[in-house]
């Protein structure tokens, strides 16, 4: 009977008893077990035999191996301090770096192409700093336990709101850049009558009010926030007690990150095709057809969609597949592998935050030539086709344009 007790109080749902020593700890965990079990099976007395009792039984399982009493760790705290830090760094640097080329750029195609990359890393750094504050302020208090996760709370809201808000916002902004880049490298006329900077400004805003507008769709009751797996984050629910709202949030949700991925595929792909072809049309000795800032600037357009694809897909296609299995019924047994999946897809859309500001660091013109030059040495690429993208074309535009 010892033993029967003592299996049926361990596998009760962990409980977060903060700082205790294991003795109270076990207490606490035997007052759970006598408030929750059910009238049918046996209960632990609370005087002096039945502590002693559970104490030496729960010793017993410790010495057999078969108890791990689980000591309160300081990893995940530190996992997330750390990526904070590396966040908040990066992006200043990055802000700092395009701050600077903006007040000395003259050229409007470039100046329109830096207010978007700033807008997006002042919105990264912000939303990296907000979630993150909040993750750590759960983790410092030891989460939240699972019989409450769909107990959403005031910060839980919050919290699924700038996940949302935050998420979308630098998708539609490279969406946005690469259609941008994509209409300048093709039709330059056109650009140049149709995009200003007030016209940047107002798609800047347009953009911001879209992903706050699906963010707070759940104030409407249209969907619902709840607390994820481990209980230190909150996500749009997706694993348990799926209804039509939820899963029409979800589809809402990953289909417009998908779609502004896509698109973005598609323009950068369209320019960058472009620039290889006039480089590879121009003739020996004649005037760059292709600028050297478009060059720079797509590369970094592609930078930046690599990384979000890489960051971001996995959360919006591991969200997809669990409200669909959660909504049809069919998540069963595998519902801890949906956990896992959305864990690992939500530790990975939060590199983007921390990415995409290097894209800017690594991926200007200084450092694109330097790349080029060790390239050429090593490779011997001298007096073949690729020998006509000389790195002193990086500055042939600019000298060009003062010129005029």
């Amino acid at each position: 009977m010892l033993g029967t007790n003592v299996i049926l109080l361990l596998l009760q749902p962990p409980l977060n008893y903060g700082p205790l020593d294991p003795q109270s700890s076990v207490m606490l965990a035997l007052s759970h077990y006598n408030s929750s079990v059910s009238p049918l099976l046996p209960r632990f007395s609370n005087d002096s035999g039945g502590k002693v009792e559970a104490r030496v039984a729960v010793e017993e399982l410790s010495q057999q191996g078969n108890l791990t009493l689980v000591q309160p760790t300081t990893s995940g705290i530190i996992v997330v301090i750390l990526s904070m830090t590396l966040g908040i760094i990066s992006n200043i640097v990055a802000l700092f770096i395009l701050a600077n080329a903006y007040s000395l750029q003259r050229r409007r195609t470039k100046a329109t192409f830096l207010l978007f990359a700033s807008s997006l890393v002042v919105t990264d750094f912000i939303g990296h700093v907000i979630p993150g504050a909040l993750v750590l302020r759960l983790y410092l208090s030891g989460g939240v336990h699972p019989e409450d996760f769909n107990d959403s709370d005031g910060m839980c809201q919050f919290l699924g709101g700038s996940m949302v808000f935050f998420g979308l916002c630098p998708l539609f902004m490279g969406c946005a850049m690469a259609a941008e880049r994509c209409l300048g490298v093709t039709k330059p006329l056109l650009h140049s009558s149709l995009v200003t900077k007030t016209r940047t400004k107002i798609c800047l805003s347009v953009i911001w009010l879209a992903a706050l507008c699906v963010a707070m769709l759940p104030c409407f009751r249209l969907g619902s926030y709840t607390y994820q797996d481990p209980g230190t984050w909150c996500f749009i629910k997706v694993l348990s007690d799926t209804r039509e709202v939820d899963l029409a949030f979800v589809v809402l949700f990953s289909g417009l990150g998908l779609t502004s991925l896509a698109v973005a595929l598609v323009c950068n792909t369209i320019s960058g095709a472009t620039l290889v072809l006039a480089r590879l049309r121009r003739k020996p000795g004649s005037h760059h057809s292709a600028k050297s800032h478009d060059i720079e600037m797509v590369v970094q357009l592609v930078g930046i969609m690599v990384t979000s694809c890489i960051c971001w897909s996995p959360l919006l296609i591991f969200g997809l597949m669990s409200v669909i299995s959660s909504y049809t019924g069919s998540i069963g047994e595998d519902l801890s592998g949906y956990k896992t999946l959305m864990v690992m897809g939500v530790r990975l859309a939060t590199w983007n935050q921390i990415l995409d500001p290097w894209v800017y660091i690594l991926l200007r013109r200084t450092v694109l030539r330097k790349i080029y030059l060790i390239a050429k040495c090593q490779a011997g690429l001298r007096g073949n086709v690729i020998g006509r993208w000389e790195p002193t074309s990086f500055h042939s535009s600019e000298k060009n344009v003062n010129q005029v």
